[in-house]
């Protein structure tokens, strides 16, 4: 049996919220909905409204046509099971460009998204005019914005039945680490010793490797407006970082964010058995047909651009491995990812390598958008080689699924450590301090085989199995997350 072929175990089922102990506040009290326009901070958003309509509480999403249709588009609970109490608002912005992401870039933060980022900043009126609407109907409007939409909700700090909560869509450890480097603070004593082994030998991600000097800049233009807020969420469970969420919380204390609630798991942590036919992929066939635990997914979110010599690496590192696979192969995400011009980027890989994946049936390669929830809770799946943005760690932490940690830019390398040092349910591909633009396909053939054929790699994906239980139990009624949530009803109903 697989490590974490629970998903077909009805014991495991997930009791979604349905306030059964909260009174029903819809008609008082309404939230609102600010996420950032990028993949990995508007689908988090979506599902923490999913989860809140689901107490009876109205939810107002907000954004742009374009990025709301992203959203939607993408969002992996089928509409069947959506609450009907949840209403998105489409507000126009200003033209930006959205020239396609570029593999021969100096550094692979998305820099081709900061046009997008610097528009949002024109949804601050009609945000502050629906605030103000709702609020003459309501006994209460909550806004959940996205740490990096603070200001866009300012003017919803001068409506007295307004309340601001920030969400903040990275781990409680990178968070942790962007107040003690950007304050120039020592981690406290009880930060886990072999965290202060890779400090020591300078090993440990810095900000200024991590982001552009734009990003920051437009990140620390943000930060003064979090003097607003009430409160703050995570999609995280405190399960896996709840020392991290405790440090954060007393290190970022303002004197007025008093409240801190750790929710996540935020995605649906039971995969349906019975698939809608939007997600009756082709990939999920074949994962049926193999064994427990043979298969490792490859993919590398919304914002990684590799280059084609790379992509020639991993292609051979993986042939190499003998594992099986499946590999999501497309193009980083545009800003706007409906808009036309420009001639898409063909991702080639070495002649001939998919009719031999496809002839000696050793992996699918897919080239549009894989059902990722539905693949990392599959039987079959046995680990995950991932850029560790923190979406899919959540993923494959609550489907109990180890990981091969490849972190790119922006907080994914202190995930990375999380994941590998902390956890210690993943193992490391890429140094990151290393210079090496290229990783070897010996690298990745090595550490596949290190994860997935190796007594070494079968500890790991039973200490994975045993934390993604841990995670999928919070959940349920008397579990620390459901009691965080409810608690966050609790608190906004009051």
């Amino acid at each position: 049996m697989s490590s974490h072929q629970h998903q077909q175990d009805p014991n495991h089922v997930q009791k979604q919220p349905n306030g059964p102990k909260i009174k029903d506040v819809s008609g008082s009290v309404v939230v609102i909905m600010v996420p950032l326009p990028a993949q990995g901070h508007l689908n988090p958003l979506l599902e923490l409204a999913h989860l809140i309509a689901s107490y009876g509480v109205p939810v107002h999403y907000v954004g742009s046509a374009s990025h709301n249709h992203q959203a939607k588009l993408r969002f992996h609970v089928p509409p069947s099971s959506t609450p009907g109490n949840i209403r998105f608002h489409d507000f126009p912005t200003p033209p930006f460009l959205s020239p396609a992401p570029s593999p021969n870039s100096p550094h692979k933060f998305p820099s081709h998204l900061q046009p997008v980022l610097e528009t949002t900043s024109s949804l601050r009126s009609p945000v502050a005019d629906l605030v103000r609407s709702l609020s003459s109907g309501s006994r209460r409007v909550v806004v959940v914005n996205d740490s990096l939409m603070a200001s866009v909700v300012q003017d919803a700090a001068s409506v007295p039945n307004a309340e601001i909560y920030i969400f903040y869509a990275v781990s409680a450890f990178a968070l942790c680490w962007y107040v003690w480097e950007s304050r120039g603070m020592a981690p406290p004593p009880e930060v886990e010793v072999d965290v202060a082994e890779l400090i020591s030998s300078k090993g440990f991600p810095s900000l200024l490797d991590s982001f552009t000097d734009e990003f920051l800049k437009f990140v620390a233009s943000e930060d003064e407006f979090e003097k607003f807020s009430s409160g703050s969420i995570y999609n995280t469970c405190r399960v896996v970082e709840g020392r991290y969420v405790d440090l954060f919380a007393s290190a970022a204390t303002n004197g007025t964010m008093t409240k801190h609630w750790a929710i996540g798991p935020f995605n649906p942590v039971k995969v349906p058995e019975k698939r809608s036919r939007r997600s009756a992929h082709l990939c999920l066939e074949w994962l049926d047909k193999q064994a427990p635990s043979s298969v490792i997914y490859v993919s590398f979110g919304t914002t990684t651009v590799l280059s084609d010599e790379q992509i020639r690496e991993i292609a051979m590192g993986l042939e190499r491995s003998g594992q099986k696979f499946i590999w999501v192969l497309r193009e980083a995400d545009k800003a706007d990812i409906f808009s036309g011009g420009g001639e898409a980027r063909k991702i080639e890989l070495p002649q001939g390598f998919e009719e031999m994946v496809e002839t000696r049936d050793l992996g699918v390669v897919m080239r549009d958008w894989a059902p990722q929830l539905e693949i990392l809770g599959h039987p079959a799946t046995g680990g995950f080689l991932s850029h560790c943005g923190w979406n899919s760690c959540m993923e494959s932490i609550s489907m109990g699924v180890p990981i091969l940690a490849w972190p790119m830019h922006s907080d994914q390398p202190w995930n990375a450590v999380l994941i590998t040092r902390v956890l210690k349910i993943g193992l490391t591909v890429k140094d990151w301090m290393s210079q090496e633009d290229v990783v070897k396909s010996s690298t990745i053939e090595g550490t596949v085989k290190a994860l997935m054929a190796s007594e070494a790699g079968e500890e790991m994906r039973k200490r994975a199995a045993e934390l993604g239980a841990a995670v999928r139990g919070s959940t349920d009624e008397g579990g620390v997350s459901r009691a965080e949530l409810d608690s966050f009803i609790a608190h906004i109903s009051r």
